[in-house]
């Protein structure tokens, strides 16, 4: 009986050690989206003080681009992509929380990348500091081990 009882203990012990390493996965996930979202509107806030951007915006030009619904609407995705990131990993299994972290991640990093090829000081800041939580999402994201089924 006594043995019976260690390894139930034993059993259920594991069974939360597990349970506590995914959920701490999932909360750094989070936190990271978190910082990396913060990043991207304080990067896109420091363009107002930028001297002509707010002519540009009053032209429908931002950075040398023509805004349109089409290039706000990809603006928004893009945005709410990265606010819907912060949430599932808490709410997806493992398996596909890991797939979504890592797929976004690295579109992230091409887009912050290949959007900003001629950036001042603070946009190469805030680019930097993006391009670093996003890798270490990837890298969590990467050794996020499967619970066992």
């Amino acid at each position: 009986m006594i043995e019976t009882i260690l390894v139930e203990a034993k059993s259920f012990e594991e069974k939360t050690e597990q349970e506590n390493t995914s959920f701490s996965v999932r909360g750094k996930l989070s936190s990271l989206w978190i910082f990396v979202l913060i990043n991207m509107l304080f990067r896109d806030m420091h363009e107002f003080a930028r001297v002509g951007f707010l002519e540009g915006i009053l032209e429908a030009n931002a950075n040398g681009t023509q805004a349109s619904n089409g290039t706000l609407l990809i603006a928004g995705i893009v945005l709410e992509l990265a606010i819907l990131m912060i949430i599932l990993p808490r709410f997806l299994n493992v398996r596909p929380a890991r797939w979504a972290n890592l797929i976004v991640g690295s579109i992230f990093i091409a887009t912050t990348i290949g959007f900003n090829l001629a950036p001042d000081l603070d946009d190469l800041f805030f680019a930097t500091m993006e391009v670093i939580g996003l890798i270490a999402i990837i890298v969590i994201a990467w050794r996020w081990k499967d619970d066992p089924a």
